[in-house]
């Protein structure tokens, strides 16, 4: 697909006054840059794999990816042509690792009624998984070349000329691969497709996710670590000077922890049960939230009131102890009921999801010690404290 030029349009005179202090290293400028550029972003990654949640992990990476190598880009209006290519290519590689194709899709008009059904029965409800993967076919029964199209047009107010600033499109190009799409879907359907378009686009939370990341990627330009800046304010023995020291850090670690707790508790509500798993579900999630919050509170004062290094290890340690519970203990426990009934339907299937859950889970809660831990010995050892 072309990325021809469509110049000075609102998008890239957004990207033009952001993207120099963004290379310089200012987070929140190419914040605003990430917040314009989502949409098209994660449709591109949508078209590509057919999964809601793997196009916004692809599209997070995408943007991380141009933020650590901004400085290697020559020309500015080079870039919305080269972070669509970035996101074309990774979810390429997310599909050659996956190996596996998605099935011929015979019936895309019954595919788009299963997957767009507005008041799905209890079964639908139940079997989220499901949708996703009907979801991901009616995607593939679209023309290749409408579906970043179509996606976004329906994103997008189904506006053919932002569709067409967005994906460095003709208006008329886009117009032909409408007409297309067209051809293919019955028009209530395709409606009704435009709310599952419009229903999996992604909040103000996955820009808040996207900024979260940023406190720990590697910058385009050196700047201090978030969490070595937060810790390294030791030394300061006043209020105003451990606010003013670590506001800006501990806003970005609470936008990503509040962002990933949100987007978690969305897709475990989506195949709730009953009212009672989701109170539990939504419990669960304000406790989460809570200790993010007391963690985040617990590290100004502690910054405040003490120098040595025994009080930030052991509210780190709660903090992960409590983390730790909340995903190996609770959620599972929550879930108990919901994994009893997919056993019934389909046991093959189900013990190998659970397998594949308990093994992430390890592997995430591996990778966040060593992570939280190795931040923590950074900040103790920059402060001063070890």
């Amino acid at each position: 697909m072309s990325d021809a030029h469509v110049a000075a349009s609102p998008l890239e005179q957004l990207v033009a006054g952001h993207l120099d202090a963004a290379a310089g290293g200012d987070r929140d400028a190419y914040g605003r840059i990430v917040a314009a550029c989502q949409n098209p972003i994660t449709a591109i990654a949508l078209a590509i794999v057919r999964d809601v949640p793997a196009s916004e992990d692809i599209a997070q990476e995408a943007f991380l990816s141009a933020w650590q190598n901004l400085r290697r880009l020559q020309n500015p209006a080079s870039f919305l042509p080269w972070l669509r290519q970035i996101t074309r290519n990774l979810a390429r590689d997310h599909l050659r690792a996956r190996r596996r194709r998605p099935r011929e899709v015979e019936d895309a008009d019954a595919l788009i009624e299963s997957a767009a059904d507005p008041q799905p029965g209890p079964l639908g409800r139940l079997a989220g998984s499901e949708r996703e993967a009907v979801a991901a076919e009616l995607i593939s029964a679209l023309p290749d070349d409408s579906r970043e199209v179509l996606l976004l047009y329906y994103r997008e107010g189904q506006s053919s000329q932002q569709v067409a600033t967005l994906l460095g499109l003709s208006d008329a190009a886009v117009r032909k691969r409408l007409s297309r799409a067209r051809q293919c879907v019955r028009a209530d359907l395709l409606e009704r497709f435009g709310e599952f378009a419009r229903g999996s686009a992604p909040s103000v939370g996955f820009t808040a996710m996207v900024a979260g990341a940023l406190a720990v990627a590697s910058p385009p330009a050196a700047t201090a670590s978030v969490l070595g800046g937060t810790l390294a304010i030791g030394g300061a023995k006043t209020l105003g000077k451990v606010v003013a020291g670590s506001a800006g850090g501990l806003g970005l670690g609470l936008a990503g922890a509040f962002a990933g707790i949100y987007l978690g508790l969305r897709s475990q509500l989506k195949g709730a049960i009953d009212e009672a798993e989701r109170v539990a579900l939504v419990r669960n999630a304000v406790v989460s939230g809570l200790a993010s919050v007391g963690f985040m509170a617990s590290l100004l004062l502690i910054a405040w009131l003490d120098d040595g290094w025994v009080l930030p290890v052991l509210a780190t340690l709660v903090f992960m102890g409590i983390v730790f519970h909340k995903s190996m203990v609770v959620l599972p426990r929550i879930l108990a009921r919901r994994h009893a009934l997919e056993a019934q339907r389909d046991p093959v299937g189900a013990a190998r999801r659970r397998r594949r859950e308990r093994i992430n889970c390890w592997i995430g809660g591996i990778v966040g010690f060593g992570c939280g831990v190795g931040g923590l010995i950074v900040g103790l050892v920059s402060s001063g404290r070890l």
